[in-house]
């Protein structure tokens, strides 16, 4: 794990509600929790990673911190120059030097791309909007993008149909390094990817971070991914978190039931380790009617009486390790996760 340095982004309670409208008159009858109470920080150059099950709230948090999704509650702080601010209470007017520095890498290559414009347009879109370079500036700073992320300067005036899942998301990649950015979210960039261009996609992820100082906020499913990438992890369930550590101490010591039962299913290369897999029961509850108290119980094997009527108290267990357990000390000390 990376020595500790600066915090560069900080969110704090956030909570996304989405509301449920029916009639002609569309009536607010509910509201789906997709983001519900959220807080974490990424310190700068570190890559925090963030896993769940789909539909758990993990793109909502991610389009939230960038502002795309307007929060419903929370705040979120951005480290500019020597003081944070607060990017919740920036006016949209002013929030175009912000927008320089943190950028996204989306999940689909082939739909996030504009099919009618070439790949120069596109990766030279951002530099047009905020007015960094123009003519042969521009098309000079593309060329440059296209070779740090492995692609060639032939390719500038072809369009997204001639390439790859691979070659396109390179090319997405590109488009987010085009304004020097400080902090990316990286919105499940490989899992619509081969598995042998993941390894290539996520290599090529690091390296750029190792280049240009890059902060990234790693979503994914895939644990091993994950594993691979991060220095850090936050478990996300129902929109809630339920666990956040070091990736090397929450892979060897979890210390929620639902991060146990998530690493159970993860493969392993070594045919002498064997792992007992943990079969959640039940199906996700729906966001728009979470269980009462912690909102795992329901699925939960140790679940006592006080899991069912209290939310447990997102706390620190130890240096930088987070948990929302009531009875994460007693599962410690039971071995939970020791393999």
């Amino acid at each position: 794990m990376k020595s500790e340095s600066a915090v560069l982004l900080e969110v704090k309670g956030l909570t996304k509600y989405f509301p449920i409208q029916r009639g002609i008159l569309k009536r607010t009858v509910g509201y789906v929790k997709s983001v519900d109470d959220v807080s974490f920080f990424i310190r700068e150059g570190e890559t925090l990673g963030l896993v769940g099950e789909s539909g758990c709230g993990k793109t909502t948090t991610g389009r939230v911190i960038l502002r795309a999704i307007k929060q419903t509650r929370g705040e979120v702080y951005y480290r500019k120059g020597d003081t944070m601010v607060e990017l919740t209470k920036v006016p949209e007017n002013d929030m175009k030097p912000f927008r320089r520095e943190m950028q996204i890498i989306f999940q689909d290559p082939f739909s996030s791309l504009n099919p009618r414009m070439t790949v120069l347009e596109i990766v030279g879109e951002p530099l047009l909007i905020h007015g960094v370079a123009k003519g042969d500036e521009l098309k000079a700073r593309v060329r440059e993008l296209l070779e740090c992320v492995g692609m060639r300067v032939q390719h500038m005036n072809r369009y997204p149909y001639a390439f790859s899942g691979g070659q396109r998301q390179r090319i997405g990649i590109a488009r987010a390094l085009a304004l020097n950015p400080k902090f990316i979210v990286c919105d499940e960039p490989v899992s619509a990817l081969d598995v042998s261009i993941q390894a290539q996609v996520l290599n090529l992820l690091e390296d750029l971070q190792k280049n240009f100082g890059l902060t990234y906020l790693f979503i994914s499913h895939d644990l091993s991914v994950v594993e691979h990438i991060s220095d850090r992890v936050a478990v996300m369930y129902l929109g809630s978190l339920v666990e956040l550590a070091g990736s090397q101490e929450l892979y060897s010591d979890p210390r929620h039931p639902y991060t146990e039962a998530l690493l159970s299913a993860v493969p392993t290369s070594d045919p002498d380790r064997v792992i007992k897999r943990i079969l959640l029961t039940g199906d996700v509850p729906s966001p728009a009617n979470p269980p009462k108290g912690c909102k795992f119980h329901p699925r939960c094997r140790y679940a006592k009486d006080i899991c069912s009527t209290v939310v447990p108290e997102w706390r620190e267990v130890s240096h930088d390790h987070w948990v929302a357990c009531h009875l994460s000390d007693e599962l410690a000390l039971s071995g939970i996760g020791s393999g």
